[in-house]
């Protein structure tokens, strides 16, 4: 089984409109709503290409019903826990005419100490029975960064570790799997600026060096990174054939990578999964619902450069 977890999932507000005008009425051609956020969309993608998964989310009084609603229909088995405070509305407006995609964030409410322990024995009881864990998401405004290290210190399965920041070099020294922040997170993280191919290489590389196994950077469209303190990786994707919504690419990849490794597959040849799964992911306007055929064809066309 695979779990995956997170505390800042969303109800996600998709608008499409045919051409947006800045400073004026603009009507929407298309409004769809669904549940997101890195959690749930990590663990809808891994069940979209068959993956047995679970995943351990808190879910607010607004939109709780939706929520189980949703799950239901996808077949996706959730250990939820419930919390006083809504879950957080995020936005997505896509302009048609421009091709441009707009994402409005609103941050999470942080959790109560009773809702964290809720949490946190869920999440032991998902990793006492699965083989691998996606923890995912950004800590709710507020919390303390060693909140993530706290809840995975005693997990007894491999770790792929999707957050940024003091919270993601917390858990360093647990030894994760994977790390996989973007190239703008990595920097952050880090606290510095990176000139070129070389400096995201050494940045990777330190995150390996303080604990991970392997450190993955994705840059939009750009060439994906896989890093380990003895290999490097690159992984080019081909032009997208279309693009629909790219919110929840970097989900996509992390939901296919770590349905890949489950199955048995060796990090790197997982990557060029997740890469394909990522660009399956701007075919469709709600996000990680995959198509695991185009997913496993697309697979086969990533190209990979082994650099050492």
């Amino acid at each position: 089984m695979i779990a995956a977890a997170g505390l800042t999932p969303a109800w996600q507000r998709i608008m499409v409109f045919d051409r947006i005008t800045l400073g004026e009425v603009n009507r929407a051609a298309r409004i769809v709503e669904c549940i997101s956020g890195k959690v749930t969309n990590t663990a809808i993608a891994a069940r979209s290409l068959g993956g047995d998964v679970t995943a351990v989310l808190p879910v607010g009084p607004n939109v709780r019903e939706r929520v189980k609603r949703e799950t239901a229909e996808l077949n996706l088995a959730c250990e939820f826990v419930l919390t006083a405070t809504p879950t957080r509305t995020c936005v997505t407006v896509i302009d048609r005419a421009s091709g441009q995609v707009t994402e409005l964030v609103e941050d999470a409410a942080p959790l109560a100490s009773s809702e964290i322990g809720t949490f946190a024995e869920r999440l032991r009881r998902c990793c006492a029975k699965a083989e691998i864990l996606v923890f995912s998401g950004s800590l709710p405004r507020g919390m303390p960064p060693e909140t993530y290290r706290d809840l995975l210190s005693e997990c007894p399965i491999p770790i792929i570790a999707d957050f940024r920041g003091p919270g993601l070099m917390a858990v360093l020294p647990l030894r994760p799997l994977l790390v996989k922040p973007n190239r703008a997170e990595l920097e952050a993280t880090l606290s510095c600026s990176f000139r070129d191919d070389q400096d995201l290489i050494a940045g990777m590389e330190e995150l390996c060096r303080r604990g991970a196994v392997w450190t993955l950077v994705s840059q939009g469209s750009a060439a994906v990174w896989l890093a380990s303190q003895n290999e490097v990786f690159r992984f080019d994707p081909p032009v997208p054939d279309t693009v629909e919504n790219p919110i929840g690419c970097g989900d996509a990849l992390a939901g296919a990578l770590a349905w890949a490794v489950h199955n048995g597959v060796a990090v790197p040849e997982a990557v060029r999964i997740g890469v394909a799964a990522a660009q399956d992911n701007l075919r469709t306007l709600l996000p990680c619902r995959l198509d695991p055929a185009w997913v496993r064809q697309r697979a086969e066309r990533i190209p990979v450069v082994r650099l050492r």
